[in-house]
């Protein structure tokens, strides 16, 4: 007997279950919130299947047809943001909203979509304040005082995160355009904070890496006299090797015109010391910038016992870590 009720009981569970899903699924009357979210999903499936002008005037029906119905369902049972005036629906709303205004075929999702989602989701909490009444029969009127001040409040409130929004994605493409700006970092500021470095840009360090190599081509195993001949010339010659090296290696970045390449030349007993310097001399937290080192010692040697000529040698050590401030000054 009692596995008969728990049968029982089963079926009324699934019929109440049932019951719940036809509630939501069935329209009660042809003017209805389905219906027109049925239409969305109707205008989805016919913008598939054509093409051309036809496929994006369906297509616009369809999200005009999803935004009104998920307005009216979220509208007939508000439930409010805590601590605002803002009902979630119209947030979804927002959302949707948004994401219709700035798509784009690539992105259904961009950053305006985020940025203005904020601001529309507050207009649409205050547009009916402004309006009086139910269906049809609707009419003007302005908004009581008390009312005017929620409203005011919350669209500036909305308008200053749409600002942060849209200044964290300005960085951000700063950063992705820019990424040697990470390195100058000043403790508390705003902006670090906003977008944390995770990763070290290596722009400086990468310059120096593949000059190292032509710098010991031009020099290695050459006459003495030649060499020194080169390091007269070495502010031109190293600057224009620098820029190769630059276009060649930072052509995806808009900051390699930012970069800037130049020797030091210090007199030693016996040879010289090249340091060979790569300026960042872009825009900087601090206004001092930075610059990355890798020394170089030049020797004269002697090409063999028998011959008596003399060639250079040239042995360089790691690259420094950034040195805030400027470079030294040429002598």
């Amino acid at each position: 007997m009692q596995v008969l009720k728990d049968i029982f009981g089963l079926f009324n569970i699934f019929e109440d279950i049932y019951a719940r899903i036809k509630k939501i699924l069935v329209p009660p009357k042809a003017y209805s919130w389905q219906t027109l979210i049925y239409l969305s999903v109707f205008s989805l499936l016919m913008s598939w299947l054509s093409n051309g002008f036809v496929r994006d005037a369906i297509a616009f029906c369809g999200w005009l047809f999803l935004i009104a119905g998920t307005a009216w369902y979220t509208t007939d049972n508000p439930l409010l943001v805590p601590g605002t005036n803002m009902p979630v629906g119209a947030l979804i709303t927002g959302f949707l909203i948004s994401t219709f205004a700035f798509r784009h075929q690539e992105n259904i999702i961009t950053t305006n979509t985020i940025v203005f989602w904020p601001t529309i989701s507050a207009l649409i909490t205050a547009i009916p304040e402004f309006f009086e009444g139910t269906g049809t029969d609707v009419n003007p009127q302005i908004p009581k005082l008390e009312d005017r001040q929620k409203i005011i409040i919350l669209i500036a409130s909305s308008l200053v995160i749409s600002c942060c929004l849209q200044f964290t994605f300005v960085v951000n493409k700063w950063y992705q355009e820019y990424p040697s700006l990470r390195l100058d970092k000043i403790p508390r500021t705003f902006v670090m904070k906003i977008v944390p470095s995770t990763k070290v840009p290596r722009n400086g360090i990468v310059i120096l890496e593949k000059l190292e190599p032509r710098i010991e081509q031009q020099i290695l195993d050459r006459p003495w006299s030649e060499v020194e001949q080169w390091l007269l010339d070495a502010k031109q010659r190293v600057a224009n090797l620098g820029r190769q090296v630059i276009e060649t290696n930072l052509r995806e970045y808009e900051e390699k015109s930012l970069w800037q390449v130049e020797p030091r030349i210090y007199n030693l007993k016996s040879g010289y010391k090249l340091d060979l310097l790569s300026i960042w001399t872009g825009p900087s937290l601090s206004g001092r910038g930075y610059y990355f080192q890798k020394s170089c010692r030049i020797d004269p040697i002697a090409k063999s016992t028998n011959d008596k000529s003399v060639i250079a040698e040239i042995d360089c050590g790691r690259i420094s870590k950034p040195i805030l401030g400027p470079p030294p000054s040429a002598q």
